[in-house]
């Protein structure tokens, strides 16, 4: 499927090497339906096959109001037990998706973020929020549990007392109680969001692209491990730097006190 064939997302590149991604249906609080989920499925599944000249990702919403309220109530309301379980497929396909690219993606929180929504953003390898976001895990208020990877991703951003107390409340919580908490890096004005997603988002498309996602993925790897396999791991992923190009040529450059040109090669 083409980018542009998509019905539920706007993508665009504002600077070389970054991609930004938008959910795109305001008028459902950019709740995600079974298309966008097909969507952002296929669009993190085609950069884990070949990310091109892209290095990094903000994955963020329309609007300013809502990142993402979640699964689509409204397309669920009625639907048999066998078509829900068959939908939610589809959204732990979307997770694994979002999760195993191996480019580093930035949530870019700009509005409310509850459900899968605040699942979404904690599937990113970090998030920055706008000061008017807030954040739920609303599930079990619906009879049911955080499935879009929340119970995993959330202990390990905030620790597993506070992710129990917020899950098994289903309290809202603020940018800035995320930001306390470990869920969020940087808690900004809403009009300011963009500008720092895009900021940090330069710096690391600047950096060696082959270094970057192998860093990303000694992180990711290493803190299933044990330490003594974590660091096995890093050297594995170290050695897989040595032979590049980049890597002469980020040596060069130090040494010629000029900017490095890398090419991901």
């Amino acid at each position: 499927m083409k980018t542009s064939d998509y019905k539920t997302l706007l993508t665009s590149q504002p600077e070389p090497h970054i991609l930004k991604i938008e959910m795109n249906r305001p008028e459902a609080a950019n709740a995600f339906n079974t298309q966008m989920a097909y969507e952002l499925t296929d669009l993190f599944e085609q950069l884990s096959l070949d990310a091109g000249d892209c290095r990094v990702v903000v994955l963020t919403a329309t609007g300013s109001k809502a990142f993402c309220a979640g699964g689509d109530l409204k397309e669920r309301n009625g639907m048999t037990d066998k078509a829900w379980q068959a939908q939610h497929l589809v959204y732990e396909r979307m997770v694994r998706a979002i999760m195993g690219c191996p480019v580093p993606i930035i949530a870019a929180v700009n509005g409310a973020a509850y459900g899968g929504g605040c699942e979404l953003a904690a599937c990113a390898d970090f998030v920055y929020a706008s000061d008017n976001a807030h954040f739920a895990q609303t599930e079990v208020k619906l009879g049911i549990i955080p499935g879009a990877g929340g119970t995993q991703n959330l202990p390990r951003a905030v620790g597993e007392r506070r992710a129990k107390e917020l899950i098994l409340t289903g309290d809202v919580f603020t940018s800035q109680q995320a930001r306390d908490w470990g869920l969020v890096n940087l808690v900004c004005a809403a009009d300011e969001l963009q500008t720092f997603a895009l900021k940090t988002a330069r710096k690391i498309a600047a950096n060696g692209p082959v270094a970057v996602r192998q860093a990303k993925q000694a992180i990711s790897r290493g803190m299933q491990m044990s330490l003594s396999d974590g660091l096995a791991f890093e050297i594995e992923a170290y050695n897989r730097t040595i032979p590049t190009q980049d890597r002469r040529e980020g040596v060069a450059a130090f040494n010629e006190r000029r900017p490095p040109q890398f090419s991901g090669e």
